[in-house]
């Protein structure tokens, strides 16, 4: 989980943002770049410091970029502390910027030493390449990074891992994997998505001291369960202040999901949770949660009433693609009723034209890619051509996953590797859909449920990440609602 180090910034910006910052801060506030330089490798050196503390030796790798100018001041420094320092410089050192080159100078002057490979250092600094890289890495680097990843020690990032984009999270042909990165002046895009939560490791964000005030507004912002609250309930509420959720779903052999989806509907606080499936899953749903009213539908006449009851809709968990799959998925969407797609009802609208304000489409990679038709491997361009498509709010599921309603983007800094398996986006659905049912608007619903569910998430992987089951979350969700 990453750690922040200040609870009141936790916006994301592009690299061109970023770098914009740096003109200013070194243009207007006159802080010259080789300033800069020296408070990142400071900063650096300081989390590797709290990170690794009994370190005895550490292999800096610099690149020739400014990258390299914060890691050659990192090598000299932890060289002054009486650390033993290898650094091995991969490209031309004639390419390096006035800076890069005065902070090699400096590591020049100290105990540092250079040499031409990785020998058994127990630390590694990856200060390749900086957060500037665009295209695929050149075989050179490529081969360097591969060396670093293949050698089983720890590494710390410089800003971030080397051939991680910094804008999208994708993997620029290969990259560095990171045991801890320290970022700086302000968190990138790329950090905290796709590939970048398992190619991070820890996040530490050092703001270098620039002023506040050359920092503009983003639209994409870290979700904080600290922001995840849910108001109190007045001493005289009843059920019907707390919405009535119907969870569409389960054709045969798929009435788990949703058991699952109810489930979590009603604990994350929903005043009256129906379903509508397979008349075999009724029964086992009325056996397994008594609290949910379900019945098993095959007809307009089963399945209105249902609808007419209820505030929202979940729809999706286990609904199949068969004939009574489409009759139920066409039927809810002529209602008008506001609620949660999920699962096959997003394979289902992959077909359709239509617009779905009141909507959250919660799709996964691949369903996504059906949605669009061509999936951009930019996670952010893919959520946000999503939701411009079908308007509504758009959830797309992964590492990092994105939460947008076209104006403002989330980011959920939550989760973990033992939440891919079967049910975990059906139980999602259900929060968003409980949340949803007590007033909480498309998005406000979201961007809690998604840091619920993986927050939730990584407190039951403290048990173990493999093995986890989706209903092992449920109960912590409750807890975190409460």
């Amino acid at each position: 989980m990453p750690y922040f180090e200040d609870h009141l910034n936790l916006e994301l910006y592009s690299a061109e943002q970023v770098r914009h910052f740096d003109r200013v801060v070194i243009d207007d506030y006159g802080i010259s770049g080789l300033t800069l330089m020296r408070r990142a490798a400071e900063a650096t050196v300081d989390v590797a410091s709290e990170l690794w503390p009994d370190i005895i030796s550490v292999a800096v790798f610099c690149g020739s970029g400014n990258n390299a100018g914060d890691g050659y001041i990192v090598a000299g420094l932890m060289a002054d502390r009486g650390i033993d320092v290898k650094v091995i410089v991969v490209g031309d050192p004639k390419k390096l910027g006035d800076d890069a080159a005065a902070a090699r100078r400096f590591c020049e002057t100290t105990t540092a030493r250079f040499v031409d490979q990785l020998t058994g250092q127990d630390l590694i600094i990856d200060a390749l390449l900086g957060i500037g890289l665009s295209g695929a890495v050149s075989s050179q680097y490529a081969q360097v990074i591969d060396q670093i990843n293949a050698s089983g020690k720890p590494v710390l990032a410089v800003d971030i891992p080397s051939g991680l984009s910094a804008d999208s999270g994708n993997v620029l042909g290969t990259a560095v994997r990171a045991s801890a990165t320290v970022t700086f002046i302000a968190r990138k895009l790329g950090l905290f998505t796709g590939r970048g939560p398992a190619l991070c490791g820890d996040v530490y964000c050092a703001d270098l001291d620039v002023p506040n005030e050359i920092f503009q507004p983003s639209n994409v912002q870290l979700l904080d369960i600290e922001d995840c609250h849910l108001p109190p309930r007045e001493s005289d509420a009843y059920k019907n202040n707390f919405g009535h959720v119907l969870v569409v779903g389960g054709d045969e052999g798929m009435g788990g999901a949703v058991m699952m989806a109810s489930e979590a509907a009603l604990r994350v606080g929903a005043g009256l949770v129906s379903v509508a499936t397979r008349p075999d899953n009724a029964l086992a749903l009325c056996s397994r949660r008594p609290e949910v009213m379900a019945r098993g539908v095959s007809n307009d006449s089963e399945l209105d009433p249902l609808i007419a009851r209820a505030s929202h809709i979940v729809m999706g968990p286990g609904l199949g693609q068969s004939d009574w799959s489409r009759w139920l998925f066409d039927r809810v969407l002529q209602t008008g009723k506001p609620g949660v797609m999920d699962a096959d009802a997003l394979n289902l609208l992959s077909s359709k034209s239509v617009t779905l304000d009141d909507w959250v489409l919660t799709p996964h990679k691949g369903e996504a890619a059906r949605l669009l038709g061509d999936m951009d491997e930019n996670r952010f361009v893919a959520a946000d051509a999503i939701q411009k498509k079908f308007g509504g709010v758009t959830v797309l599921k992964g590492a990092g996953t994105l939460i947008t309603d076209g104006s403002v983007t989330s980011v959920c800094p939550y989760g973990n590797p033992g939440m891919a398996t079967a049910g975990m986006g059906d139980v999602l659905s259900g929060v968003i859909g409980g949340l949803m049912g007590q007033g909480l608007s498309p998005l406000a619903a979201a961007q809690k449920a998604v840091v619920f569910h993986a927050y939730a998430g990584d407190q039951a992987a403290r048990q173990g990440q493999r093995g986890m089951i989706a209903t092992d979350v449920i109960p912590i969700i409750r807890m975190l609602v409460g």
